[in-house]
């Protein structure tokens, strides 16, 4: 009888239970909120903390986005190759010590620098849908189910992510207003970040599944360059040196086009690409991708001009809420509230009205906000009120965009397929951000930190504008056969 050595069998994914892997998750996106919210009821101070003007601050929500733009493909993709947990714990490192420099900041430019580095959660999201949608491949024998799965798991993902922002504008605010310092609240992000990383390092599984491959530097550097120098010539155009039609402007702006075409050209001759250009031929992918650009224009782009318009005195410009630090903290809830609701309403919406009609309510109500905050900024309740219109169009927007994004790949892409996504909500809250920027700039009067009033309403009527071009865009959408599938796999 021949003798033969039994060894073991390690399992590839250790078996975590399942309330463990989604309060991780949970953690991990609510840290992410309190990151991109905490900054919001601080910004009126900050113009008098760090010596800027208002149209300045909007380079801080530029420069995060852009540094967004450059994390997500290649976090994303890391995850599918390397595993996304481990990426992950790189990715919270990296948000960290970006979250102490903003804690250290005494000037702008430490300001901005550590905004880059919190940039990278970014990659968060797919990061964590890669983590769940493994677990649900089982489920998915070919008949929608484990999609199913994926699509509530990740409508809890944008509640813990948005329930992040809105507890990071209250603990913000409160910081702000009960320790006598002025940079005191800047430390919250840390405090969020260090607890998600303690707390997830020993829970979350890895991922069994790993497909093999190489990451596409090239392509990397090149979509990242394209992206940030069109970024850059958005976001400076119009202002002082940069002129629409200086040569430095079109110079930036022309050679941020040329390198993106590069980088299609590049990717299309690339056995594995950085980001599968081809899924653009497809009618649906193309039409989820501008839905996305246009919601995430007016979220992201009014993301500095709502809290410092409800920060300014009215006594003294003759606008505004006048509101502190800790009420702009407590009058942003509304808004993100709204949005939480709005994310875990919209499978069942989705599933009672299709997914495309989801994408049309979504951007009609964001239309419908934005323009009661155009016609009713002179009283606080209506005013309020808008952005919680807008924030519940915002919240289906947010949930459907991320589950047709996930859906429309593979298993083994799925960190890539929602890092696309996270990316185009990059480029559309750059471009928002940018937008707004030259609107602020033209329109504050030369010495002065803020603003005319008129620069909130050319603001609110373009948002407007774009939100029901979102709205048509969607009524384009085609819901795909009941294969559990996306019509683009």
């Amino acid at each position: 009888m021949t003798h033969t050595e039994t060894r073991p069998v390690r399992p590839a994914v250790r078996a975590t239970p399942a309330t463990a892997v989604i309060a991780s998750v949970a953690l991990v996106e609510l840290s992410s909120g309190i990151t991109q919210g905490f900054l919001s009821p601080l910004l009126r101070g900050l113009t008098e903390t760090l010596k800027v003007s208002a149209a300045d601050l909007n380079w801080i929500s530029i420069a995060n986005l852009l540094a967004s733009v450059a994390f997500t493909p290649v976090l994303s993709r890391m995850g599918d190759l390397y595993g996304h947990r481990r990426v992950l714990r790189w990715n919270l490192a990296i948000v960290l010590l970006g979250s102490v420099l903003v804690g250290l900041s005494r000037s702008f430019g430490t300001l901005l620098a550590g905004q880059i580095l919190q940039g990278a959660f970014a990659g968060f999201f797919p990061l964590l849908v890669g983590i769940l949608r493994n677990r649900t491949r089982a489920a998915d024998d070919g008949d929608g189910g484990g999609e199913g799965e994926s699509r509530r798991g990740i409508s809890l993902m944008v509640a813990a992510l948005v329930g992040g922002i809105a507890l990071g504008l209250v603990a913000s605010g409160f910081v702000a207003k009960a320790v006598d310092s002025p940079t005191a609240a800047l430390w919250v992000p840390a405090v969020a970040t260090s607890l998600a990383l303690a707390v997830s390092w020993p829970l979350l599984p890895e991922s069994a599944h790993r497909p093999g491959g190489r990451i596409d530097w090239a392509g990397g550097v090149l979509l990242c360059l394209g992206l940030v120098a069109l970024m850059l010539g958005l976001g400076l155009g119009g202002t002082p040196g940069w002129e629409w039609t200086s040569a430095r402007t079109l110079a930036v702006l022309t050679g941020g086009v040329l390198v993106t075409a590069l980088w299609v050209a590049v990717e299309l001759r690339t056995a594995e690409p950085m980001i599968d250009v081809r899924m653009f031929r497809h009618r649906n992918v193309v039409i989820v991708s501008l839905v996305t650009l246009t919601f995430t224009f007016g979220m992201i782009g009014l993301q500095v001009a709502n809290p410092v318009f409800m920060g300014t005195n009215p006594a003294e410009h003759g606008y505004g809420l006048g509101l502190d630090p800790f009420a702009t903290g407590l009058a942003m809830l509304p808004n993100m509230l709204s949005l939480a609701l709005g994310a875990l309403l919209a499978p069942a919406v989705a599933a009672a009205v299709t997914d495309r009609l989801t994408l049309v309510s979504g951007s009609l109500l964001m239309a419908a906000g934005y323009l009661v905050s155009l016609t009713c900024h002179a009283h606080q309740a209506p005013f309020l009120a808008g952005t919680a219109v807008a924030g519940l169009g915002t919240g289906f927007l947010q949930h459907s965009t991320r589950t047709l994004a996930v859906e429309s790949v593979p298993h083994e892409r799925t960190s890539v397929g929602s890092g696309i996504n996270e990316l185009l909500i990059n480029v559309g809250g750059s471009i928002g951000a940018a937008a707004v920027l030259t609107v602020f700039a033209a329109r504050t009067p030369a010495g002065q930190a803020l603003p005319e009033l008129s620069a909130y309403t050319v603001s609110w009527t373009l948002c407007t504008a774009v939100a029901l071009a979102g709205a048509a865009l969607g009524l384009l959408y085609r819901s795909p056969r009941p294969t559990g599938r996306a019509a683009a796999r």
